[in-house]
């Protein structure tokens, strides 16, 4: 029977639903507390919190099976927004930030706020420039919008390109996340753990589309914002900075600040390089580092900004609501949820931080002997799957700072066995961790599909193919494009959030100046998105590839994390410049534009177009 033939309708029934789903989740969280106080072992404990999840979602979207376009592309657009505003939240709230990002702070300190100011203000972008319009045009896919709005098969298949290719290159750092979460769970090689998360990936998105994601991202939305923030919570309360770690977690700053040169962070004491680990630096600005590093944070700030208001799966979320009102409350729903995750990261990376490097603390283990380290479950657990490693920098036996090796991606997961919390903790984040970077995944390997089912195959090559064809092209293009990611991902190219920040760039290079001169510029044609794309994208692909590998230097500050920047500048003058110097769209088009903006009314297109 379907997951939707409820008593009463299931859109009626929401609340109920996701409150019982709620409870049961909140009910074997308790089961696996009780058994860890039997003696159940910590391994199979997250084991069956893992299986747990991926064995619901996976129902779910067993459930939400359709063969209806609508359904299958858009989740028939009777999503309501606090729903959609979870989904999207699900599906922002990825590996990057729920597993990268407090790794990142808590590595390296304030530079890398910069990804949390600008992923939350490019949501500002989304709803002023964005979300509302595109739910107006009613059109199925960013490229849907782009060859519709601007005319011809070319401009169409541009968009295509570059969506593949900030997609996938955001998809692989998903699958990175899965692995290392499956590799922890299972105690399995994480070459072997991608291909486990991604088959859960598949189950969730293949057989219903964006329906089945959207109601599985909702109740993964409920997984990782309680497995995240529980942490934080029991940290601040047991170390004594109070029952609200996001306005306390200062004083904890402060303390690390004082204990940093102490300990020797920053300090160069190992010549050794691990691949994929890092050691520990400052937590906090330096007077020194002046102007260079206030631009260099703005500029990561801002490719982060225009990457969230250019990245085809989230835009895709808001052409599921019922109406145009419906998009731009459900843009501020999801800032609301998102909200919550980001507020509390910075606290999450300050005390995990401060169980490790304060003598005070029993998990401290700065200063102790190599030997009694070694002796920890938790450092021979991640070191087993290298993710962790301890070298005797000195050679006097003891752990010194730059002899403490960790991937940032793992600190997350293992805050709880640092904390010294008890395992069912480790298995309620492991569980949230893989639910963020699973709602994610989905929706990216979704937008991929979709585009190349949809905007490449149906509207180019096959424009009489029949709905159960299309379908089937589209189910078999979510295989292959997610064997490939998890093929990339094995060979740990890069960090998570070196592989979003890349992706955020190549989205905002290629699409950002032709989408907000589509909805905005009347005047803005073919031609001119055709060069803004083109050139967009491949100067800062140029500029990627040069800086990267060390051709050349980067131009002010412009590293290979915020290439974006340069590609952007490029496509807005190429847009600019060739569309003053070709003909200007027919009336028909300006005045599709102009009824865009008008925020009542019916879709542009219908839903058979």
């Amino acid at each position: 029977m379907s997951f939707f033939n409820l008593k009463g309708g299931f859109i009626e029934n929401l609340p109920k639903i996701y409150a019982m789903y709620t409870g049961a989740f909140l009910l074997f969280f308790a089961l696996m507390a009780i058994l860890e106080q039997y003696g159940v072992k910590a391994d199979t404990i997250g084991i069956l919190f893992v299986a747990f999840t991926i064995v619901i979602y996976a129902g779910i979207g067993v459930l939400s099976r359709t063969t209806q376009l609508s359904a299958y592309y858009l989740a028939g657009r009777q999503v309501p927004p606090v729903f959609n505003g979870m989904a999207t939240a699900a599906d922002w709230m990825s590996g990057a930030s729920f597993v990268a990002m407090a790794g990142g702070v808590f590595m390296s300190g304030y530079p890398y706020l910069a990804f949390v100011v600008g992923w939350t203000g490019g949501y500002v972008l989304v709803a002023t420039l964005m979300a509302p319009y595109l739910r107006k045009f009613g059109c199925y896919t960013v490229p849907d919008f782009i060859g519709t709005r601007y005319g011809g098969n070319f401009a169409r298949i541009l968009a295509v390109i570059v969506l593949f290719v900030a997609s996938f290159t955001y998809v692989t750092a998903q699958i990175d996340a899965t692995g290392t979460i499956a590799a922890r769970a299972f105690q399995i090689p994480f070459e072997v753990g991608v291909w486990f998360g991604l088959s859960g990936i598949l189950i969730c998105s293949m057989l219903g589309g964006m329906r089945a994601v959207t109601w599985t991202q909702v109740a993964q939305y409920i997984v990782l914002i309680v497995a995240y923030l529980l942490p934080v919570f029991w940290m601040s309360i047991s170390q004594g900075f109070g029952l609200i770690p996001q306005l306390s977690y200062g004083h904890a700053v402060e303390r690390i600040m004082e204990l940093e040169p102490i300990i020797g962070v920053g300090t160069q004491l190992a010549q050794e390089k691990i691949a994929g680990l890092s050691v520990l630096s400052v937590l906090h600005a330096t007077p020194k580092e002046g102007a260079m590093a206030a631009w260099q944070f703005i500029s990561l700030a801002a490719c982060m900004m225009l990457g969230t208001a250019s990245l085809p799966h989230i835009l895709m979320r808001y052409f599921t609501t019922p109406s145009v009102r419906d998009a731009r409350a459900s843009v501020a729903w999801s800032l609301g949820f998102i909200f919550l995750l980001y507020f509390t990261a910075p606290a999450l990376a300050t005390f995990s931080k401060l169980q490790l490097l304060d003598p005070n603390m029993a998990t401290s283990i700065i200063g102790k002997p190599i030997a009694d380290v070694m002796a920890l479950e938790w450092i021979q657990k991640w070191s087993s799957i290298g993710m962790l490693a301890v070298r005797d920098v000195a050679g006097d036996g003891i752990l010194h700072i730059n002899g403490f090796f960790i991937r940032p991606d793992i600190i997350v997961l293992a805050t709880p066995e640092i904390a010294g919390l008890p395992y069912v903790i480790s298995g309620l984040v492991a569980a949230g961790g893989l639910a963020a970077a699973m709602s994610t995944a989905d929706g990216l390997l979704l937008a991929i599909a979709n585009a190349l089912s949809h905007d490449l195959y149906y509207k180019i090559i096959n424009p009489k193919a029949e709905t159960r064809t299309r379908l089937i092209v589209a189910r078999v293009l979510l295989l292959v494009i997610g064997a490939g990611a998890a093929i990339v991902a094995s060979m740990k190219l890069t960090s998570i959030l070196g592989a979003v920040a890349w992706a955020f760039c190549f989205a905002m290079s290629g699409l950002f100046v032709p989408l907000v001169l589509g909805v905005w510029w009347k005047r803005a044609n073919r031609p001119g998105a055709i060069a803004g794309m083109a050139v967009g994208l491949g100067v800062g692909s140029w500029y990627l590839y040069m800086v990267y590998n060390k051709l050349m230097l980067p131009w002010i500050g412009l590293d290979h994390l915020r290439f974006g920047i340069v590609g952007t500048v490029a496509s807005l003058i190429a847009m600019v410049a060739v569309t003053w110097m070709t003909k200007e769209p027919d009336m028909e088009i300006q005045r599709m534009v102009d009824e865009i903006r008008i925020p009542k009314g019916e879709s542009i297109l219908s839903d058979t177009h």
